[in-house]
């Protein structure tokens, strides 16, 4: 009887923590590049680039991919789809430009779950050489979702995959 009163407990311990846990949140990572800015901002403007430093996107190498309109411009759209729960299906569209310094996604979530999403990598010169990119992720969280939050920790997950992407692109554009 005293196995089933903890396990209720902690089922409501964790009910309780994602009934009061923030339903926005973000998360940003920072790396610097040893190009000047323009450089790292003409590669991170085309999406499609993203399958050589994103985490996310190089889980899956097989997932099928659409792409609508003109890559690096406002409005284009790079579509996934995968049977790995870990990619799911969805697409991110560029919303914003500002030439040489910022760049906005919005990224919607079909499956496993739906979700929109904000994300911008914002660039800030250090010296003719060196860039320092900073990378942000914004969101929102249903119930369920807070509950996945509590129960695996998904914040520090998601800004871990974040710092590796950004350790991926050093390494491209460093080289």
């Amino acid at each position: 009887m005293l196995a089933l009163e903890i396990v209720l407990l902690i089922i409501a311990a964790i009910l309780l923590a994602a009934l009061f846990s923030p339903k926005n949140w973000s998360i940003e990572a920072t790396i610097e590049i040893q190009k000047p800015k323009q450089v790292v901002y003409d590669y991170l403007k085309i999406l499609k680039n993203s399958e050589q430093y994103n985490k996310w996107v190089m889980t899956d190498p097989n997932m099928k991919k659409v792409f609508k309109g003109t890559d690096g411009t406002v409005g284009f759209v790079y579509s996934w789809d995968s049977e790995n729960k870990q990619v799911g299906k969805g697409e991110q569209e560029i919303k914003k430009l500002i030439e040489g310094s910022r760049i906005d996604y919005e990224i919607r979530f079909i499956k496993p779950f739906a979700g929109t999403s904000t994300s911008s990598l914002l660039l800030e010169s250090l010296s003719d050489n060196q860039t320092r990119v900073k990378w942000t992720f914004n969101s929102s969280s249903n119930y369920m979702m807070k509950i996945m939050h509590v129960l695996f920790n998904l914040k520090k997950v998601l800004l871990k995959d974040l710092q590796a992407s950004l350790g991926n692109l050093k390494s491209n554009l460093d080289n």
